[in-house]
């Protein structure tokens, strides 16, 4: 349309809705006597007769059998003469000789003349009960439905709303209309409902059994959910009127959805549990295991706590005052600022009287808030500025569960929620509860393995010699590293003995198994092979002497290398009872694995030992080490062996270098095996 151009009034016309087309009205003027004086094409159709056939004709005669034409002609009489309206049916004779039912409204007009018309408005009466039984089945369905009904205009205001729909909102029906769908249902999970009307409004394709989990006016504490489809409406000529919306119930069933969820993911976590937490005997791993199956799956945040008595002693018994807690683990879902309100892994508190840690050390009972308030914040922080720390993040519902083992109290675990909106419930609380279970055994077990540790390392170091740095003609250093089995030592032991005329035993050996037993046995060894260097024995003399008490130390046996300096002669003499070729170091040549007569280990008998002379003069290097450095489950010895050379190539530092180095290529933490390494540089003599 250009700019200069006006819209008729035809154009400024509202569109017709299509009902007045849909019920078919025909409308008939007749004269004061009856007679037809015009005629509608909606009566050709009705009544089948054209315009030029009825024009002129009397309309009761044309139209009516005999029974009914006199009560017609009375009707239409009291219309002309009173000027009342009247309505009602009678049965029509249709040109093509059949009858219909057709329902009528006269009324009686005057033109300016003063002459009397009458105007006939006829429908078929078929039709109109259709439209009627359409109209109050339509009806009753939005009034009486069980599911929610709405129709929304373009702008998406409600025009209609069933009492259904109305209750779900908890907004009465006449506080609907004339409001936006937004207006009514204002949480911000709705805003894709919105979005999706808006899509069927401008494309016509039916949305159908969208679910919506939202909450509203009739229930804002708790979730439900609906299926909901949405329909555009058009009328007779295609033109969009609106949309319909229609609302079903489901939140028993996305309750019950939810629950089989959740208990989904209780067997997961439970699963998890059972199989992560607890895969070594290393306290704090075990703890923080503990914390990473709990979070995110059941909690925003979780705390480990020990008693302090237990690390130390073993014993719950706390004494006087409160107890001690010693964090060990800490984990939250995403970064916040309430990890400031936890205590760090590694630091001891004291909690106050009414902290939950606390109750449950009193108590052997796990605690449930579900609803956190501010005096509840109070009592679940540590202090005053954790408990505000704990309210700006927003947490809500915190759990506390004794780490039970022995029967006894060893720890407590604490449980919160902040960004999760669901409070903790009594599933939640008895789910903690068995994953505590499994983490409390396994945390008492890493608390039993740490003495055992502790004890056993102690013997273990208690057993070996304090080296003197410096030997006639020898610079010395030695290493022992435990390892990271059950009792974390064995039976690798070193030497270095002081001889007559200047002369120095080194040895290293290793008995076979690990443990206080093994240890014990290490120290018989090294006890026996001190006496019997001090009688002036041969290299193989020992070893036969060793071999025979090892026998009697049934059923261990222990590989060694003896051998015996001589600074003056620049001589080593050596002998090995099937241990790992020690290897020499000479300057200006590659390392080498020094080839020796192996034999058998000590302890298996009837196999004589043989000795090796060699010369090691200045400069010289021997280094001894147990099969605990080069030996791993998954990498072949003569690999780790030429790991060993590489590493030892020049350029050299001290022997402690040496050591330090070694021990940090080849050595991993995790090893199962303990390690003894001793290496002595030949030096001219004083």
């Amino acid at each position: 349309m250009s700019p200069t151009h006006r819209p008729t009034d035809v154009e400024q016309a509202a569109q017709p809705t299509g009902l007045m087309d849909l019920l078919g009205v025909a409308a008939v003027l007749l004269e004061a006597d009856g007679r037809i004086d015009m005629w509608s094409p909606q009566a050709e159709e009705l009544f089948g007769y054209s315009g030029d056939e009825a024009v002129g004709q009397y309309a009761a005669p044309l139209l009516l059998d005999a029974g009914a034409r006199d009560a017609a002609i009375r009707l239409f009489a009291e219309v002309m003469e009173t000027g009342r309206d009247w309505a009602g049916a009678f049965p029509v004779r249709h040109k093509d000789g059949g009858t219909r039912m057709v329902e009528f409204r006269n009324m009686r007009l005057t033109d300016n003349l003063g002459d009397h018309y009458a105007l006939g408005l006829a429908t078929d009466r078929t039709v109109l009960r259709r439209v009627e039984r359409d109209l109050a089945l339509s009806t009753r369905l939005v009034t009486q439905a069980p599911i929610g009904l709405a129709i929304l205009d373009t702008d998406l205001r409600y025009l209609v709303v069933n009492p259904a729909l109305a209750s779900m909102h908890g907004v009465p029906e006449s506080d609907h209309v004339g409001r936006a769908f937004r207006e009514v249902l204002t949480g911000p999970r709705f805003a894709t409902a919105e979005s999706a009307m808006r899509q069927v409004l401008e494309t016509g394709v039916p949305v159908v059994d969208e679910q919506v989990v939202g909450r509203t006016f009739a229930d804002p504490e708790n979730d439900h959910a609906w299926a909901v489809s949405f329909y555009r409406l058009e009328d007779h000529h295609g033109h969009t009127l609106g949309i319909a919306n229609v609302v079903v119930d489901v939140t028993d069933r996305y309750r019950a959805a939810m629950k089989a969820d959740r208990a989904q993911q209780r067997l997961r976590l439970i699963a998890d549990g059972s199989a992560g937490i607890g895969t070594t005997l290393e306290l704090g791993r075990t703890a923080q295991e503990l914390a990473d199956v709990l979070v995110p799956g059941l909690a925003d945040m979780v705390a480990v706590d020990v008693l302090d008595s237990v690390l130390r002693t073993g014993r719950t018994d706390v004494g006087e005052g409160p107890a001690l807690f010693r964090a060990l683990a800490v984990k939250t879902a995403y970064p916040t600022r309430a990890t400031q309100a936890l205590v760090p892994p590694g630091h001891l508190t004291a909690y106050h009287a009414d902290h939950p840690a606390a109750q449950c050390l009193r108590t052997h009972r796990p605690l449930l808030i579900t609803h956190l308030k501010g005096v509840d914040l109070d009592r679940v922080a540590a202090d005053s500025a954790a408990a505000r720390l704990l309210a700006e993040a927003g947490v809500h519902t915190d759990m506390a569960i004794p780490l039970i083992a022995r029967g006894q109290v060893i720890g407590v675990l604490g449980l919160a929620r902040a960004r999760n909106p669901v409070p903790f419930d009594e599933d939640d609380l008895a789910l903690a509860c068995e994953l505590a279970a499994v983490a409390a055994l396994s945390i008492d077990n890493a608390v039993l393995h740490q003495h055992i540790r502790r004890a056993a390392e102690t013997l273990q170091r208690s057993l070996l010699p304090r080296l003197s740095p410096r030997h006639p003609g020898l610079q010395v250093a030695a290493r022992y590293r435990p390892a990271q089995a059950f009792s974390e030592v064995g039976g690798d032991w070193y030497d270095v003995i002081p001889l007559e005329g200047d002369r120095t035993v080194l040895t290293v050996g290793d008995v076979m198994g690990s443990g206080i037993p093994a240890a014990t046995t290490m120290g018989r060894l090294r006890t026996a092979t001190s006496t019997l260097a001090n009688l002036d024995l041969g290299p193989d003399q020992v070893l036969t002497h060793l071999d025979r008490i090892t026998q009697g130390l049934d059923p261990y046996i222990a590989t060694c290398v003896y051998g015996v300096y001589d600074p003056h002669r620049a001589q080593l003499e050596v002998a090995s009872a099937g241990h790992l070729p020690p290897v020499l170091l000479r300057p200006g040549r590659p390392p080498e694995l020094l080839d020796l007569p192996t034999a058998t280990p000590l302890g298996v008998g009837g196999v004589p030992f043989e000795s090796t002379t060699l010369a090691l003069g200045p400069g010289d290097q021997l280094v001894l080490y147990t099969d605990g450095l080069v030996e791993t489950r998954d990498d072949p010895i003569d690999a780790r062996l030429g790991r060993l050379l590489e590493l030892l190539s020049p350029p050299h530092g001290s022997t402690e270098d040496m050591c330090d180095r070694l021990l940090e290529q080849l050595r991993h933490p995790a090893d199962y095996d303990d390690v003894a390494l001793l290496i002595a540089r030949a030096q001219r003599l004083a």
